[in-house]
C-alpha cells in the first residue's frame, strides 16, 4: 500500500538526500554503478525517522506502508520510506530498476535468492539483518528477495528506486510463489 505522505523535498534531511542522489543519476552510468554510487551518498545524508510524521510513523495493522516522499520531476528516481510493524513481510520479488536503502528505526531482515537452474524453484542466496544507519542496494538481475520485520517494535527505511514509482505504483517487477529449496 503506498501513501503519498505530507513530506517534501523540504523535510528535515530529504532534501539532502534528493540532492544527492539527484547528482549520481546525472552522471549517468549503469545500473550496478548508479546503485553503488547512490548507496554512498545516502550512507553521508540518511536522515532520521523524523521525516515522517509521527501518525505515518505508526504503520498500518494489515500491511507495511508505503510513503511516497519525492519523485524527481523527470521520473528518474523516487524516494519512499516504509513502515513496517512487528510480523511484516514482502513477498518473494524483484523490482523493475536499482533500489537503495538505508534503515532509519529498528531491523530489516533481508532473505536472497537465486533461481535454480530450470527457473522452477527458488535457492536461497544469503541473508542480512540491516539495523539503524546500515544502507545496501542492488541492481536487477540477481535482486531476488523478501524483507520483514522480525523485531519487536516499528521498522522504518528510506528507499531510492530508478523509476518514478508515482506512475508505476510499484516497484516490484515480478513476485516469485516458487518452491526454496
Amino acid at each position: 500500500m503506498m501513501t503519498a505522505s505530507a513530506a517534501s523535498a523540504t523535510a528535515p534531511g530529504l532534501s539532502d538526500v534528493v540532492s544527492a542522489v539527484r547528482a549520481v543519476v546525472r552522471e549517468g552510468g549503469d545500473w550496478a554503478r548508479t546503485a553503488g554510487l547512490i548507496a554512498g551518498q545516502l550512507r553521508l545524508h540518511l536522515p532520521g525517522p523524523e521525516i515522517l510524521t509521527d501518525a505515518e510513523r505508526r504503520g498500518d495493522p494489515a500491511r507495511y506502508r508505503s510513503h511516497l516522499l519525492h519523485t524527481e520531476p523527470d521520473g528518474s528516481f523516487s524516494v519512499l520510506a516504509m513502515v513496517w510493524l512487528p510480523g511484516q513481510v514482502t513477498s518473494v520479488h524483484d523490482h523493475v530498476t536499482w533500489c537503495v536503502f538505508g534503515v532509519l528505526q529498528g531491523a530489516e531482515h533481508e532473505e536472497l535468492f537465486a533461481l535454480a537452474p530450470g527457473g522452477r524453484r527458488l535457492v536461497p542466496a544469503g541473508s542480512a539483518v540491516n539495523t539503524i544507519g546500515q544502507v545496501s542496494g542492488f541492481a536487477p538481475p540477481g535482486d531476488i528477495h523478501r524483507v520483514r520485520n522480525t523485531g519487536a517494535g516499528v521498522t522504518i527505511s528510506l528507499h531510492v528506486y530508478g523509476a518514478d514509482i508515482s506512475r508505476l505504483g510499484s516497484s516490484v517487477r515480478r513476485e516469485y510463489q516458487l518452491p526454496v529449496g
